[in-house]
């Protein structure tokens, strides 16, 4: 007869040992990450540059491990650091998600949203509105940029979803199609080729154009729907802004490309008139961007359903 096993005494199993690492380790190694400066790092959280550096020096020595490569006053993440950021970064995401749930305000729906210009000044703020309808207590940051700058700050964890109008191509980047849109090609209401309305490869190789700047979203679908005339186009503007470029067009200093969204009003009102640009493409896919791979956040989660739940309205 086998005799019950007597239970180990004294041993402590993986799971029950005690973390060599503290949150506000983690908190300190990602802002020096996004910062890659330890005084600017720590302003950010409200602590000492000593105590941020002595704090990432030890998580550094018990793990025998180095996470930056140190230059002058810069601190570049290595590739060990690379890799524990993503980890580090789900993480407190899991850990924000677990004390929200703990303290019961789990529906409170704080979030760091990055729209690029054209979806950032004309859907986002609708969104907006449907989503503190829904979490009225909720904080919002909404950052507006373009497009590179938005993927650039999911990547950095600077924001929790980025939206863009256009695809980009990156191993650490997650797209999600959201919504369709089109470039329209326009001019002001008295310019010549406003009677005309159909442009001939001749008029697009003629024009002045006013267009957005080469790394939008927008000049990029430009640039793809005009491929082979491109060498011929006579870019005589290049403006960050939509605006700006609808008030250079209204003025009759040529004629622009933008999406329709941004151009509704103008054509109700008679001030600028569509062109049409036979045989060229210029639909789109507006996409979230997020991190690949990280820990879900119930108010992206929130935010992304609420976008397409208005759109379908």
């Amino acid at each position: 007869m086998l005799l019950p096993a007597k239970p180990i005494i004294g041993r402590v199993g993986p799971s029950e040992q005690p973390m060599k690492f503290t949150l506000r380790q983690l908190q300190i190694f990602l802002a020096v990450a996004r910062y890659e400066n330890i005084s600017r790092a720590a302003q950010s959280l409200h602590m000492s540059q000593s105590a941020a550096s002595e704090a990432l020096l030890n998580l550094e020595q018990v793990y025998e491990v180095r996470l930056f490569d140190r230059a002058r006053n810069k601190l570049t993440l290595n590739p060990i650091g690379q890799t524990l950021r993503k980890e580090a970064e789900k993480l407190l995401a899991h850990c924000q998600s677990f004390e929200e749930r703990l303290q019961g305000h789990n529906n409170v729906g704080h979030i760091k949203v990055g729209a690029s210009f054209t979806i950032g000044n004309h859907l986002a703020t609708r969104y907006l509105a449907g989503y503190l309808g829904r979490y009225p207590d909720a904080d919002v940051q909404l950052d507006i940029a373009n497009t590179p700058d938005v993927v650039a700050r999911v990547l950095n964890f600077e924001v929790d979803i980025g939206m863009i109008e256009g695809e980009v191509q990156h191993k650490e980047l997650e797209l999600i199609p959201w919504r369709e849109d089109e470039l329209v090609v326009f001019c002001a209401a008295d310019h010549p080729l406003a009677r005309k309305q159909t442009l001939t490869a001749r008029d697009i190789k003629t024009a002045m154009w006013i267009l957005r700047e080469p790394d939008s979203g927008a000049r990029h679908t430009f640039e793809r729907a005009l491929a082979g005339l491109l060498p011929d186009v006579n870019i005589y503007l290049e403006l960050k802004h939509n605006e700006a470029i609808k008030n250079a067009v209204e003025s009759g200093l040529g004629i622009g490309c933008l999406s329709r969204i941004v151009l509704q009003k103008n054509f109700a009102n008679g001030d600028l008139v569509p062109l049409t640009l036979p045989r060229r493409d210029m639909r789109r896919t507006f996409y979230f961007a997020l991190p690949r791979g990280r820990y879900p956040i119930e108010a992206v989660e929130a935010w992304m359903a609420i976008c397409r739940e208005m759109d379908r309205e």
